[in-house]
């Protein structure tokens, strides 16, 4: 069978994630006919349909779905690759982080690198914990800054930084009454939260904020409490905007990881090293791991 191309990986990946082949050839910058002959033209060769209509878009089929995720990976796998075999010095370095510690913890790192090494192509993506190990696990990330990885995916962790997380509302907040303000779904900490009050056998009233500066905003304002992680909230607690509300169970202990995959590129390697140097990044300083990968 004649080899598909990378570029006709890239098309379908595009009408993958867009539902549509009209937002693809605009991303593309190409004719949706052009869309259309590379996606059928896919198809032919590998004997299986890979989309079908959906409404007024189009939906994934079973084959469709695999076939992404393999494209993904391929892809991944071939920028890394060419990544690869540069000088660290020269490389490329893609970071995906979760939101919280790209405010808090990364970016006085990434500075301080990006002034040790000028050369380094740097890109970072912000997204939430799921969505980030997923793309490091196909090789679309080269290393990623969130909570603890899943159980199974051998990615390894390489260095981590104690981190807390705890109960914080306004001053005159209630804990037994008020609001629980929740991350969007894919959010480790909203997942630590839904894990605390089953934990403590209690049902209260919840708000869905989405992002980690709505739900502080709302906790400032008195719309409720949050478990949140203690770096984001340094300013509000020396202010008085926050307080710390006692809660069994808290504060969680949950440390920052650095994680990749089990070769990474050396650009990587560079990074890590700048990252665990307390001389070069002072108390932002990761502490080296043994190479763990979760089990």
């Amino acid at each position: 069978m004649q080899a598909v191309s990378a570029n006709r990986m890239q098309t379908f990946l595009a009408v993958a994630d867009r539902a549509s082949v009209r937002r693809a050839a605009a991303y593309l910058h190409v004719t949706e006919a052009a869309v259309s002959a590379a996606v059928a033209q896919l198809e032919r060769q590998l004997g299986a349909r890979l989309i079908t209509r959906s409404g007024r878009g189009i939906a994934l089929t079973d084959a469709g779905r695999v076939y992404a995720d393999y494209c993904r990976t391929i892809l991944g796998l071939m920028q890394e690759a060419q990544a690869a075999v540069r000088r660290a010095e020269t490389g490329r370095l893609r970071i995906g982080v979760v939101a919280t510690a790209a405010e808090y913890v990364v970016l006085a790192p990434l500075a301080s690198f990006r002034q040790r090494y000028p050369d380094v192509e740097l890109s970072l993506s912000i997204h939430p914990r799921d969505l980030l190990f997923a793309e490091l696990r196909h090789h679309e990330a080269d290393l990623v800054i969130a909570g603890r990885p899943p159980q199974g995916t051998g990615l390894i962790i390489r260095a981590s930084r104690p981190n807390q997380l705890v109960v914080v509302g306004a001053p005159d907040a209630d804990p037994h009454t008020a609001t629980w303000l929740l991350r969007g779904p894919g959010s480790g900490t909203r997942d630590a939260t839904v894990a605390l009050l089953d934990r403590l056998q209690t049902a209260p009233p919840t708000l869905t904020l989405g992002t980690h500066g709505a739900v502080l905003a709302a906790a400032r304002a008195g719309l409720g409490v949050t478990l949140v992680h203690r770096d984001a909230i340094t300013d509000d607690l020396a202010a008085g905007r926050l307080v710390p509300i006692p809660m069994p169970d808290t504060p969680m202990d949950r440390p920052w990881h650095a994680v990749t995959t089990v070769t990474p590129p050396p650009a990587v390697v560079l990074f890590l090293s700048h990252l665990t140097d307390p001389d070069q990044v002072g108390a932002a300083a990761f502490t080296p791991a043994t190479g763990v990968s979760p089990r």
